[in-house]
């Protein structure tokens, strides 16, 4: 959610916003939004002089009391009853549009950094920088799913008994290859300063509601029957909601976390769930990175943050590439946004493992974080970024360290996590 000022002073602003964005029929809340504030302002004014008015009375009422003049008293104390009803109006009129508007608020997009690249869609994002060799080797890396199989590591019929298509069940060295690999994604980010954080799973609507917008939460969420509770789609959700309306202390600044959880998505939408695979799942594991930090410190934070991700994957012998989202691939909370992108030799192009995005200070508006700094109280920036997602970081490691005997090659840094396995074989 934006800051109403900037509806206030520069409507056009906003409105170009819209349009860099693509969702021109959002256009006209803007001047919704500034002819209802411009009416919630006319009845603040008109409250506080009938407060004021009150006040007067009401002084004027006890010196007219205490020199017996009842009748007049009487006539005076009606005036404030009059007063009072007029306040009831105004104050129900008020509440009544205030709430219209944060409703409009809430779908008009943040304000978008100038450096994002403006584009319909996410074909056209733009490639900012490849991190190691992409390479195809000179022999068949078969289906993700077929490797895991070989070495009895997936286990799609049963799971499709228990819960339906888009669950599965990993087994046996590929569980522990997954497990490993979210060890060593933790150990990594508790290295770089990051406080480690196991948060809840489950999050209020009003949290869901803080943290994003309506239509994403259409799309992923699960929703407890009977309970106010959603299923957390990724941890950031419930990690940035532990700071809902708090008073942040300006020199804990910056706050920069990383949280392991189990993610639930409904993944609504033209993609699908992968019947045979673990692509696009409903459920996955992720260890995630969150900061919480001052405006001036907002795209130092974001650069770290997609550069760690960068190093992990490949320590992981996996190469990568980042990717700047285009306008019109930007969720409406974010400010500026880039993927990483694992490289797969098996289909000769990159696939997404990751998104780091800055959302400036709209999650704090919505959900009341705030700092205390020395000239007063202010709204705070939050950033969030994928350490490493189970099961896509998983498709990315077996293609990459696939061996032309059908074993898995694992990274050097894994080991320690694999009891010092180096390899895992196909079960002949």
């Amino acid at each position: 959610m934006i800051d109403i000022n900037i509806i206030r002073n520069n409507r056009e602003l906003v409105k170009e916003n819209i349009k860099k964005k693509f969702q021109e029929e959002k256009i006209k809340l803007v001047d919704e939004v500034y002819e209802l504030d411009k009416k919630v302002r006319e009845y603040k004014i008109e409250g506080d002089e009938l407060r004021k008015k009150r006040n007067d009375i009401s002084s004027e009422i006890g010196s007219l009391m205490r020199e017996k003049k009842i009748e007049e008293g009487n006539k005076r104390k009606e005036e404030v009853v009059e007063i009072n009803k007029k306040l009831e109006n105004i104050e129900a009129e008020e509440e009544k549009l205030s709430l219209e508007i944060k409703e409009k608020m809430m779908v008009i997009p943040n304000i978008i950094d100038d450096s994002v690249p403006i584009g319909k869609d996410d074909s056209e994002n733009v490639e900012i920088e490849k991190f190691g060799e992409p390479i195809v080797p000179d022999y068949e890396i078969p289906y993700h799913a077929d490797i895991l199989e070989s070495f009895n590591g997936l286990d799609k019929e049963s799971s499709g008994r228990t819960s339906g298509n888009g669950f599965y069940y990993l087994m046996g060295d590929a569980a522990r290859l997954s497990s490993a690999m979210l060890s060593y994604a933790r150990d990594f980010m508790i290295d770089k300063g990051f406080t480690y954080c196991i948060p809840p799973f489950m999050i209020r609507s009003d949290v869901v509601n803080g943290v994003m917008s309506f239509s994403e939460m259409d799309a992923m969420m699960y929703k407890i029957e009977g309970e106010d509770l959603y299923l957390i789609g990724t941890s950031e959700h419930s990690m940035i909601g532990k700071f809902k309306d708090q008073l942040i202390k300006a020199e804990m600044l910056p706050i920069t976390m990383t949280s392991y959880s189990p993610c639930f998505r409904k993944e609504v939408g033209a993609h699908g769930i992968e019947e045979r695979g673990i692509y696009r799942v409903h459920q996955f594991e992720k260890q995630e990175m969150i900061v919480i930090c001052n405006k001036e410190e907002e795209m130092d934070w974001y650069n770290k943050m997609w550069s760690y991700t960068v190093e992990l994957f490949r320590s992981l012998d996996i190469p990568v590439r980042t990717l700047e989202c285009c306008s019109g691939d930007l969720a409406d909370l974010k400010v500026k946004s880039c993927d990483v992108e694992a490289w797969s030799p098996r289909q000769k192009k990159y696939f997404e493992v990751g998104s780091c995005s800055t959302l400036g200070d709209a999650q704090a508006r919505r959900l009341g974080i705030r700092a205390k700094g020395e000239n007063g109280n202010y709204y705070v920036t939050t950033l969030n970024n994928t350490v490493l997602a189970s099961t896509r970081a998983l498709i990315a490691l077996l293609e990459n360290n696939y061996q032309e005997d059908g074993s898995i090659k694992i990274p050097k840094v894994l080991r320690p996590y694999m009891g010092g396995k180096e390899i895992i074989k196909p079960i002949k």
